[in-house]
């Protein structure tokens, strides 16, 4: 493959994915474009059978000659590995799909590049979809009020964009801010620093599934957790956007803090009421 041609990198990172991986992998290799693209599949040194599947895969497959495989030496943590595979791309657009999730429409990546094709002053492509839990599939909630056409200003308050679903332009600049490589959540920074340069497509349909399971990095974590990643996550990555924008994510950091700070007193009052309980009944 010319890589001069290539229009699309879809980026996977995946670790302990056996489950999935080939559902994953298949759901990309089954695109239908009138461009090219290259499909990067970064594995953080995976300890199960990750490995022979993607291997099975690029042996067998009549597609697999999209593939670009890396595999990491030893494990170097999901943010790392991301940042791995994303700085390997050389297409025009990339799009994500991480190991455990999938895509459902074949014609996603054309749908979403003749859209930002037609209308460069859009920068971020993205869509509905439905979230696999337990088995079932879900509505998407997080996109269920989307407006059509979004901006930074919008974002700053809050993520709205599964990562299976986005498609944005490449190299709108230069180099990535130093704490980008060490942030806990490098998506949605890396959507809002791509949003800096213009607007946000939504398109209202699921074309993709985003599963939910015990293993997964975000979901797994207790809430005190995520509260904690979001304030730090908040504060550090303000100064890379103008003033009107560091407002914004100001007040997403104060409602973070809000949230943890109603948490603790629910906690203190639990605690408080089962001591007097003990000692009444003592």
């Amino acid at each position: 493959m010319n890589d001069k041609k290539i229009m699309v990198s879809v980026v996977m990172t995946t670790y302990r994915h056996e489950l999935y991986i080939r559902e994953a992998i298949e759901s990309i290799l089954m695109q239908q474009t009138n461009f090219e693209f290259e499909f990067i599949i970064a594995d953080d040194c995976s300890p199960d059978n990750t490995l022979e599947i993607i291997e099975s895969i690029i042996d067998k497959h009549p597609k697999s000659y999209r593939i670009k495989y890396f595999r990491q030496e030893q494990n170097l943590g999901m943010q790392k590995n991301g940042i791995f595979a994303f700085e390997k791309c050389s297409g025009k657009y990339t799009a994500f799909c991480e190991g455990d999730d999938y895509w459902t429409d074949p014609l996603k990546l054309q749908k979403q590049v003749d859209f930002l094709e037609e209308n460069p002053d859009y920068v971020i492509c993205y869509h509905k979809v439905k979230v696999l839990q337990n088995g079932v599939l879900k509505e998407d909630s997080i996109t269920q009020k989307a407006a059509e056409t979004t901006t930074i200003k919008d974002l700053a308050k809050g993520n709205y964009i599964h990562t299976c679903s986005v498609v944005f332009r490449n190299n709108l600049f230069d180099n990535l801010p130093a704490y980008f490589y060490k942030s806990p959540v490098g998506d949605y920074f890396l959507h809002l620093l791509n949003a800096r340069y213009g607007k946000i497509k939504f398109h209202d349909e699921s074309m993709g599934v985003y599963r939910l399971h015990e293993n997964s990095v975000w979901s797994s974590k207790t809430q005190a957790k995520r509260e904690q990643i979001w304030i730090g996550f908040l504060k550090k990555i303000r100064k890379n956007f103008d003033k009107e924008v560091q407002e914004i994510l100001n007040d997403q950091l104060k409602q973070y803090i809000d949230l943890r700070n109603q948490r603790r007193l629910a906690s203190l009052k639990k605690n408080i009421k089962r001591f007097l309980f003990f000692k009444r009944n003592k």
